[in-house]
């Protein structure tokens, strides 16, 4: 569903997964869009707090969005692009609205790359916990915060 409502101006998804990833903690303090074009191959940019209070600190991250249809993989290439931009002491954040390439995802775990994947499973599972549980209410949640 996520993706037919995206598929014909994919970065429009930009901003969906920058709500996906919101949705997913809490903890993100800023997230900003990149622009379309020169964006350093990274789709948003933002902070993300550890700790609490005065005792917290803010770690920069980068955002890869990746509006796919189910039936095809997001890849290495995909996650390469993400991974070959994080600067030092930044990770990333890598959303698809399909799913990732076990080879991919291979060379992430296997090299330790500090990259938090967010997959369609993930998506529906997070809408779900947020309650948005049913196809009426995926609609209206994409409608409300993207509309055409």
């Amino acid at each position: 569903m996520i993706h037919g409502y995206f598929h014909k101006d994919p970065y429009s998804f930009e901003e969906c997964a920058i709500e996906l990833a919101r949705m997913m903690d809490r903890n993100i303090v800023s997230i900003d869009h990149t622009r379309p074009w020169v964006d350093g191959g990274r789709d948003a940019v933002g902070k993300y707090r550890i700790g609490l209070g005065e005792n917290s600190i803010e770690v920069e991250f980068a955002l890869e969005a990746k509006c796919k249809k189910l039936s095809n993989a997001a890849g290495v290439k995909e996650t390469s692009r993400l991974i070959s931009r994080l600067r030092h002491r930044q990770f990333g954040i890598f959303v698809t609205a399909s799913f990732l390439h076990h080879q991919a995802y291979k060379e992430i775990k296997e090299d330790r790359h500090p990259v938090i994947v967010i997959c369609a499973k993930d998506i529906v599972r997070m809408l779900k916990n947020a309650g948005y549980g049913t196809k009426g209410a995926v609609e209206k949640w994409l409608e409300g915060n993207f509309p055409r």
